[in-house]
C-alpha cells in the first residue's frame, strides 16, 4: 500500500530535528526489486509539487535532480530549506516551467539524504543501513519513482527533465516506461559513463572510503563531527574542478593568494580557499554514504545495458526529446550530447548553452533554458 506521509517520520534519511519543509514522503509497495540483485525492503520517497494536476491528468512534469540535489527545485529557503530552490529562475509562477499551469513534481532520489531512504535510514532492524546499504543503479531509481507517478495519479509525464545525473535518470525514466513519457529534455548528460568520467567518480569515491572516520560505512552512530567529513570534503574539492570551466577558474582567481595569507607559509591560494568553502557547505548538508551510494550509481550508468547496446537504446525512444549541453563543460563534453541528439529519432539539433561557468551552466543559465524549455512544452 502507498502511504503518502506528511509529518517526518522518526527515522528520516536527513538529520534528526530538521524541519520537514515542503516535503512530503511516499513508502513504496513492498520491497523494491533491484537491479544488481535482491530487493530494498521498507522504502520510502520524499518529493515536492508546485501547481495542481488538471482533470485530464496531463499538465504533470517530473523534474530530477544532480548528484547531491534534492526535491526544492522551486521557493525561497526556509525552514527545512536553507536555500532557495536549486531551479527556482526555471520553475515557478509566470517562469519557464510556469507552476500555474503545470503540475510539478520532484523527488528526491533513492539513495539520498535529503528524505528518502538512503545509508543513514534505518534498516528494518531499526540500525541505520550504513554498509549494509545494497548498491542501486540509475534503472532502481526511476523504478522507484514509477510508484509516485501511480500515487499521485499520472498516467504519463507531460514532460521529464533532468541535468547531469537528473538527465541520465530523466532518460533511464523514459527507456523503463515508454508510455509513461511524452517529452524529454536531456541537459549535460550522457547515454553511458565513460572511463574518465568513472575515473572522476572512483577518486571521489575512494577519497571518502580513505577516511578513517568512514568505519566501512558504519559511522552513522558516531559522535556529531565524528564521521567522514574530510573524505567528503575532499571528494567535493575534486567533483567541483570538474562542475566549472578553467577559463572562469582562471579569470576568478588566477593565482591570487588568499586576502592575509601566504602560501609560502602554509597560507592558501584564492582557489584553495574556495574549494574549502564548497567543501565545508557540502559537508554541512550532505551524508558521505549518499554521495558514495549515487556517485556509484553515476559511474556505473549505461543505457544500453541490456537493450542491445547504447545505438539501439537511444532508436528505442519515442518521447518528443531536446537534448542541450555546454559549452565548455569538461565533465559530459558535448561530443556525449551530441551522441544523444543523434541517436533519438527526431531530437532535433543539439542545442549549446553558451557559459563561462562550465558543467554548472546547466543549473545557472536559465535565461538560455527557457526558451529550450518553451520550445518542449509547446511543440
Amino acid at each position: 500500500m502507498l502511504t503518502d506521509v506528511v509529518a517526518p517520520p522518526a527515522t528520516a534519511a536527513w538529520r534528526a530535528g530538521d524541519p520537514p519543509g515542503r516535503r512530503r514522503w511516499l513508502d513504496l509497495r513492498g520491497p523494491l526489486p533491484l537491479q544488481a540483485g535482491g530487493a530494498l525492503p521498507g522504502a520510502r520517497l520524499a518529493y515536492e509539487t508546485w501547481g495542481s494536476l488538471n482533470p485530464k491528468r496531463d499538465n504533470a512534469i517530473l523534474v530530477l535532480h544532480a548528484l547531491t540535489g534534492d526535491s526544492h527545485v522551486s521557493g525561497a529557503g526556509g525552514p527545512g530549506h536553507p536555500t532557495a530552490g536549486w531551479w527556482d529562475g526555471l520553475v515557478g509562477p509566470g517562469r519557464a516551467v510556469d507552476t500555474n499551469h503545470w503540475f510539478v513534481v520532484a523527488p528526491n532520489a533513492l539513495g539520498g539524504c535529503q528524505g528518502s531512504t538512503g545509508p543513514a535510514s534505518a534498516a528494518p532492524d531499526g540500525k541505520p543501513w550504513g554498509s549494509r546499504f545494497p548498491f542501486l543503479t540509475l534503472n532502481d531509481l526511476a523504478r522507484a519513482e514509477n510508484d509516485l507517478a501511480d500515487h499521485l495519479g499520472v498516467d504519463a509525464w507531460a514532460a521529464v527533465i533532468g541535468g547531469s545525473l537528473g538527465g541520465m535518470r530523466a532518460l533511464e525514466w523514459t527507456l523503463c516506461q515508454p508510455d509513461r513519457v511524452r517529452a524529454l529534455l536531456l541537459l549535460a548528460c550522457t547515454a553511458a559513463s565513460s572511463a574518465e568520467q568513472i575515473g572522476w567518480c572512483s577518486a571521489q569515491v575512494r577519497a571518502i572510503e580513505a577516511d578513517p572516520n568512514w568505519r566501512g560505512g558504519d559511522y552513522h552512530h558516531a559522535a556529531p563531527g565524528h564521521g567522514p567529513h574530510a573524505g567528503l570534503g575532499l571528494a567535493r574539492r575534486i567533483a567541483h574542478l570538474t562542475y566549472r570551466s578553467p577559463a572562469e577558474l582562471n579569470g576568478r582567481f588566477g593565482r591570487i593568494p588568499q586576502p592575509g595569507e601566504n602560501p609560502w607559509q602554509g597560507g592558501r591560494y584564492s582557489i584553495e580557499s574556495y574549494l574549502d568553502h564548497q567543501a565545508a557547505k557540502l559537508v554541512g548538508r550532505f551524508d558521505a554514504g549518499s554521495y558514495v551510494t549515487l556517485t556509484k550509481a553515476m559511474a556505473d550508468y549505461d543505457a544500453g545495458r541490456g537493450r542491445g547496446g547504447v545505438a539501439a537504446a537511444l532508436a528505442s525512444v519515442r518521447a518528443r526529446t531536446l537534448v542541450a549541453g555546454v559549452a565548455g563543460d569538461r565533465l559530459f563534453p558535448l561530443v556525449q550530447q551530441q551522441e544523444l541528439a543523434d541517436g533519438i529519432p527526431a531530437a532535433g539539433p543539439l542545442r549549446v548553452l553558451g557559459s563561462p561557468y562550465g558543467h554548472d551552466g546547466f543549473l545557472i543559465e536559465t535565461g538560455q533554458l527557457g526558451p529550450i524549455v518553451g520550445e518542449l512544452l509547446s511543440r
